[in-house]
């Protein structure tokens, strides 16, 4: 990257991380420092590595410690949703954030002993359910 661009990038890079008075990065102070940390560094250096290397130099790089962590941490926060079709994950998702923990462990047992909860006649515990929650009035 020529020199010129480079001063333009990290000067975009300090009016993007401004919020009024405050800003997060000096860009001509970083544009120096990239200068002196290209002499550091090799070009098959990762991005992880040169925050290494950064730690190590004891804060002598601070904005571009700064601007590499913002980088570090942009595709974290703007990862998109992945669709699932699976209906098992649905449901378990739809379980653990609507049902309490005694709920799903009931759930559980229930789901285990499936050949006691076969043989039982539901019938009578649903019109008993019924006729307490029911809001008409019986005449």
């Amino acid at each position: 990257m020529e020199k010129e661009e480079l001063r333009k990038c990290c000067h975009d890079l300090q009016n993007g991380l401004t919020d009024g008075e405050l800003k997060d990065i000096d860009g001509y102070e970083l544009y120096e420092e990239l200068l002196i940390f290209c002499t550091i560094i090799s070009e098959e250096t990762t991005a992880f590595q040169a925050l290494s290397i950064l730690k190590k130099c004891c804060g002598s790089f601070p904005n571009i410690s700064i601007a590499l962590r913002i980088i570090l941490s942009i595709p974290v926060t703007s990862a998109g949703a992945e669709r699932s079709f699976s209906k098992l994950k649905i449901i378990k998702n739809y379980l653990r954030s609507t049902l309490s923990q005694c709920k799903l462990t009931s759930l559980a047992t229930l789901s285990i002993e499936q050949q006691i909860t076969d043989s039982l006649d539901f019938s009578e515990l649903i019109a008993i359910f019924a006729a307490a929650k029911a809001r008409k009035k019986q005449f």
